[in-house]
């Protein structure tokens, strides 16, 4: 139940931060933003305490420890790859033009006997 009202807590100031910025319109646009980040960063470090929060900052945690653990392509291995989806993007276009317009051809000049001028 505590957790509830923590997290209903940090939802409100949360929301006081967005509705402040709103409220000190006349202000300078610095205030105006700084209101909104101590409204999110109050918001953060409440919803933090919970049950909840502490689950998801295990999560992050490690998620951080698999990221590092991934063998990033190379330089070179991530230039050839890209190399290779743009001339299979390119292909593709030629085949899809070409496609186009046999089919426009083969329909408007053979079936229906539209001959173009």
């Amino acid at each position: 139940m505590a957790d509830k009202i923590k997290f209903s807590l940090a939802l409100i100031i949360l929301a006081a931060g967005v509705a402040g910025f709103y409220l000190l319109s006349e202000q300078a646009m610095i205030l105006r933003v700084l209101a909104v980040l101590v409204g999110f960063a109050l918001a953060m470090t409440i919803a933090w305490k919970t049950e909840q929060g502490q689950r998801f900052f295990v999560f992050a945690n490690e998620a951080v420890v698999e990221a590092k653990k991934v063998v990033w392509p190379s330089r070179k291995e991530t230039m050839q790859t890209t190399g290779m989806v743009f001339a299979f993007v390119v292909v593709m276009a030629i085949f899809l033009y070409l496609t186009d317009k046999s089919l426009e051809w083969v329909l408007y000049d053979l079936v229906l006997g539209w001959k173009k001028s």
